[in-house]
């Protein structure tokens, strides 16, 4: 149990990666801390880890809400690993985004995470961990989808920069930046047979990841085992990014 006694905060642990993690991180030994924006998202998570003997708890707010996220982290007393799970996408191009379709994207993708982190690491003691869920496309880009792939490369910075800022107090940051999985949010992708067969030809493991897949880097970042691993994100792609 590589994190017994440590406090784990997972933002959008309603599903997706996030419940995922949560189930990870409460099955390594954390007391983890349920974020999503309605409390009923949350139940069948914290009854899950419930169920299998873990611990948790709920935390329910808007990260686009400043105010009230804040308001939320003071009554949780003390967090010892954040994990910035919680995001948002728009796939449209360029020319369809407008001011606010750009803002609401980097509010909730780079924004939000950093104020988290602002918030929470000064109440971190040495071996505090914040691990940040990007994604490739901040490494990498396409058409049709430039608000996310630039919210995702400004995480990348942000994992960097904030490594170098809290590094003298032994908090290390870090990030996963996952490729392609079959998660509800891409069922429709996921039923596509082109896209099976671009992934046959694209990754090197020739597949879609499993959800659960995530889990074994973010425990892993989140653990003595990664103290000195810090600015860094790591592909969870099946091979993408490595791969031509």
């Amino acid at each position: 149990m590589p994190l017994q006694g440590r406090r784990a905060l997972v933002t959008g642990a309603a599903g997706g990666f996030g419940r995922e993690i949560a189930l990870g991180l409460a099955g390594a030994g954390a007391h983890v801390i349920l974020h999503g924006r309605r409390e009923a998202q949350l139940t069948a998570v914290l009854r899950e880890i419930g169920e299998a003997q873990g611990i948790a708890q709920i935390a329910a707010f808007d990260l686009a809400d400043a105010e009230a996220a804040r308001d939320a982290l003071a009554r949780l007393g003390r967090v010892d690993i954040l994990v910035n799970n919680a995001g948002h996408r728009d796939r449209r191009a360029m020319a369809e985004l407008d001011r606010e379709a750009v803002r609401r994207m980097l509010e909730i993708n780079l924004v939000a995470p950093f104020d988290l982190a602002r918030v929470l690491a000064p109440g971190m003691d040495a071996g505090g961990r914040i691990v940040n869920v990007t994604s490739i496309a901040g490494q990498i880009a396409r058409s049709g989808d430039a608000a996310y792939t630039m919210a995702k490369g400004g995480l990348d910075a942000m994992t960097r920069a904030l490594a170098a800022e809290l590094g003298p107090r032994g908090i290390t940051v870090n990030a996963v930046a996952p490729g392609y999985f079959a998660t509800e949010a891409n069922a429709a992708m996921v039923a596509d047979p082109a896209v099976a067969e671009h992934l046959a030809r694209r990754t090197s493991l020739g597949r879609w990841g499993r959800p659960e897949e995530i889990v074994g880097p973010v425990v892993f970042l989140a653990s003595d085992a990664a103290s000195y691993v810090t600015g860094q994100v790591i592909g969870v792609d099946g091979g993408y990014l490595a791969h031509f």
